[in-house]
């Protein structure tokens, strides 16, 4: 008999394709899918019931889905606190050059946790730092995510234009384009998951422009469209990146990227700051999506993109954390908020980003510019049983008649439950598939020895 969970009484925003609402909706959930959705209570006499919930209070959404990260810089949070983008990855370069195995395990943990709690059901990471030695990192992240029970959307990331290149990264911290090239094969043969209801699926994701030579790029496109799997990279983050771009290729980064075949509507890019109208019009013809990072983006003083105009070209956009070293919350529930006040920063854009708005970027956004919106995204019948019931009915949330606006601009709202894949991963704000206090001790144990490592204490 499948199992089913009942949750009755709450305030529903659905994100479907009409932003239907139920003010005092139910959700049956049977087995991992969402096998009904409607108005008031839940039909009396279900079968194999395991769970009712009582939901009222409380806002249900669809799970999160962040679209960019990456997991290993937990252990690296609050250096180079008041640098550029270049200026930041020149001092932590060598840092990231020592992590190891070990490492990586415990800040993928962090990183999975600090998202779930956050309301993240799926979650990218893109991962590029492959010390030569260091073990296997990208089963490291893979080992965690299943621990965890989040949804995993790992991108093998890649190196190849080291310091003596003209690179930013030490010669230490990049692998040779053929190396890359194989161990990224490598990694969707063994890790991707094409099936339905998929819990893992890698993407293919040198890191950018200013890091990876013209040959990796090419060829890693070459290589995710033969394997059927998605591609990401870094674009048009800083003014930095545009001056390394016309300098070295006569281009700025759309062109240059568009020349190596990365734009596509199996391609999405993260931050994506610095792009003028000829840019975006490219990325609405051709599907490539976005990854916003408002946070990241304003740490690193590095602009605000223009996500209205984006949205309006029909360009699919998503949010993403970006690496805790840049956005030390390592929260996407926050990014909901950040995003509709950064986007409105300037005269007359009040109406630049609605709270609804950002939901659907934090959500059916997210899972667009995955791939993934025919499972993801959205409170309707047949999907994936990923869903957040959020707590609103303390006092921080009170007083705000609407629901939706109580979780994008009021205090972060703690979950009362998080379901991935239809099993609970997050209750009453805590983790459920993992100790919260031991993943604080590993965590601060492991960044503690890479510190060490790297020589910044004794």
């Amino acid at each position: 008999m499948t199992e089913r969970v009942v949750i009755d009484n709450a305030h529903i925003a659905t994100v479907d394709a009409d932003d239907t609402e139920l003010p005092r909706g139910h959700v049956v959930v049977a087995g991992n899918r969402i096998e009904s959705v409607g108005a008031g209570p839940a039909p009396e006499g279900l079968e194999g019931v395991t769970r009712h919930v009582d939901a009222a209070g409380r806002l249900l959404t669809p799970g999160l889905v962040n679209t960019h990260h990456h997991f290993y810089q937990w252990l690296t949070r609050g250096m180079a606190q008041d640098s550029n983008l270049f200026d930041w990855l020149t001092t932590l370069y060598p840092v990231w050059a020592r992590i190891d195995e070990e490492m990586t395990y415990a800040a993928a943990l962090g990183s999975l946790a600090a998202l779930a709690t956050s309301g993240v059901s799926c979650a990218v990471d893109h991962h590029y730092v492959f010390p030569r030695g260091a073990g296997d990192l990208f089963a490291a992240e893979v080992r965690a995510a299943a621990e965890l029970g989040v949804r995993f959307a790992p991108a093998r990331g890649s190196m190849d234009l080291g310091a003596s290149d003209g690179g930013l990264p030490p010669d230490s911290a990049v692998e040779s384009t053929d190396a890359a090239l194989a161990a990224t094969a490598e990694a969707v043969d063994r890790w991707h998951d094409p099936s339905p209801g998929s819990m893992l699926r890698v993407a293919v994701a040198p890191c950018s422009p200013f890091s990876v030579s013209t040959d990796l790029l090419r060829e890693a496109a070459v290589l995710a469209r033969d394997k059927g799997v998605r591609l990401h990279t870094h674009g048009s983050e800083t003014v930095e990146e545009e001056a390394f771009c016309r300098e070295r290729f006569g281009l700025g980064p759309t062109d240059y990227l568009e020349s190596t075949g990365w734009l596509g509507d199996d391609v999405w890019m993260a931050h994506c700051v610095h792009m003028d109208d000829s840019d975006i019009a490219k990325f609405a013809a051709t599907g490539t999506g976005v990854a916003h990072c408002p946070s990241s983006n304003a740490r690193l003083a590095a602009g605000i993109a223009r996500v209205p105009d984006l949205l309006a070209a029909g360009v699919p956009v998503g949010l993403g954390v970006d690496g805790t070293a840049s956005n030390e919350a390592g929260e996407l529930g926050t990014e909901l908020r950040n995003a509709v006040l950064v986007n409105r920063l300037g005269p007359h854009r009040e109406k630049a980003l609605t709270v609804r708005g950002a939901l659907r970027l934090a959500t059916m956004g997210g899972a667009r510019v995955i791939g993934r919106d025919g499972e993801l995204g959205s409170v309707e019948p047949g999907k994936l049983a990923d869903l957040a019931l959020w707590d609103l009915s303390g006092f921080r949330h009170s007083s705000i008649a609407d629901p939706v606006a109580a979780l994008v601009l009021g205090a972060a709202a703690p979950l009362t439950l998080l379901l991935v894949d239809g099993r609970p991963v997050v209750e009453d704000g805590r983790l459920r598939t993992a100790d919260e206090d031991r993943l604080a001790r590993l965590t601060r144990a492991e960044a503690r020895r890479l510190a060490r490592l790297a020589g910044l204490t004794g």
